[in-house]
């Protein structure tokens, strides 16, 4: 199991590692008010689908813990505005949204309760949330070892491991296994444009795990592929249709695309919670547009005109043609994938 602290519970506060400083610093944000996560999740200090959804678990709490001497009514009142709050700080991530939910009927199971009693059963909840996105993880690293071979080159594409959950990680928990497992393998790291998760995080990760990898830049995938240096392709989700169409950071297309005229099988890592049962194709998915100024600079160094006008969407949609599975804990689904997509969700 990696020792990276991506989220910790702590007195009464989250303590979430800065994903903004890595890999220069290894600092971390101590957050004692929902409004602080929200900032948090927000600004990218904690990113991710996975690792949103199970801070935001932990959000509620602290709401709870902020109006714990307010009245019932004021107080459930003051936690529901919260879940609405923290639900608006990402669109596109369904973990966000399906941890929320969770949180929130439980909150409305608990109404007979004392204020504190509240809190100590949504601290229970948060904590059930963190350790089963942990427990999914391995399972999905167990299920996702068996696609890959011995002496496999895979390309990941920004950083879905450790630090994108409560610890693991979807496509980097697959690696971690295979790794384990002795198969020999080698990870090619796309940098991820325009915020470099890949050689920023994804790097970080493996360095830090001794896992043999190289970074590249995005636009050298496709050369690589053709002088045969890859030999799968695995990315993580951040929300997936029923049609098995896959939201992923920025580039995933572009990526999955040129593996596909190289015969080279995609494989999507994620929790079955990154499933939205109520989007019918990718088409449906709300796509985040970020700020200009990730584009125009780089931590706070400029690196374009000002005046030049940006589009910097944060997602694009990978077609389900183009993907040999997708790998969740409760086995790898297989096209067609509006069958075993809805084989899983009632499993």
């Amino acid at each position: 199991m990696n020792q990276i602290k991506t989220i910790e519970w702590r007195n009464d506060s989250l303590i979430l590692i800065d994903c903004r400083e890595l890999p220069m610093k290894e600092e971390y944000l101590v957050c004692n008010n929902y409004n602080t996560l929200a900032m948090a999740i927000k600004n990218l200090a904690v990113r991710g689908a996975p690792a949103i959804g199970v801070s935001a678990a932990y959000g509620v709490v602290l709401a709870s813990i902020e109006a714990k001497n307010r009245d019932k009514e004021s107080f459930v009142d003051y936690i529901k505005k919260a879940i609405l709050e923290l639900s608006e700080t990402r669109p596109t991530a369904v973990n966000l949204f399906w941890s929320l939910n969770r949180m929130d009927n439980k909150l409305n199971t608990l109404l007979s309760l004392n204020n504190e009693d509240i809190k100590k059963e949504l601290l229970k909840e948060a904590h059930k949330i963190y350790n089963e996105d942990i427990k999914t993880n391995i399972k999905i690293g167990i299920y996702g070892n068996e696609v890959v071979d011995l002496n496999s080159n895979i390309i990941t594409h920004c950083n879905a491991g450790a630090l994108a959950t409560a610890g693991y990680g979807t496509a980097l928990g697959v690696i971690r296994a295979a790794h384990k497992d002795n198969k020999n393998i080698h990870v090619y790291v796309d940098e991820t444009r325009p915020l470099l998760q890949g050689s920023r995080m994804t790097a970080w990760e493996l360095l830090k795990e001794g896992i043999p990898s190289t970074l590249i830049a995005d636009s050298m995938a496709a050369h690589a592929m053709k002088l045969n240096k890859i030999d799968m392709v695995i990315f993580g989700a951040d929300r997936i249709a029923t049609n098995g169409d896959v939201a992923n950071k920025i580039g995933s297309y572009s990526l999955s695309i040129v593996a596909k005229e190289h015969n080279i099988p995609v494989y999507v890592a994620a929790p079955i919670s990154t499933i939205d049962p109520n989007i019918s194709s990718g088409d449906d998915i709300p796509i985040e547009i970020r700020d200009d100024r990730e584009i125009i600079e780089f931590h706070g160094v400029q690196t374009a005109p000002n005046e030049i006008n940006v589009y910097n969407p944060a997602f694009d949609i990978t077609p389900s043609h183009l993907i040999a599975g997708i790998i969740t804990e409760k086995g790898i689904l297989r096209p067609p994938y509006k069958l075993s997509i809805k084989k899983a969700l009632e499993f």
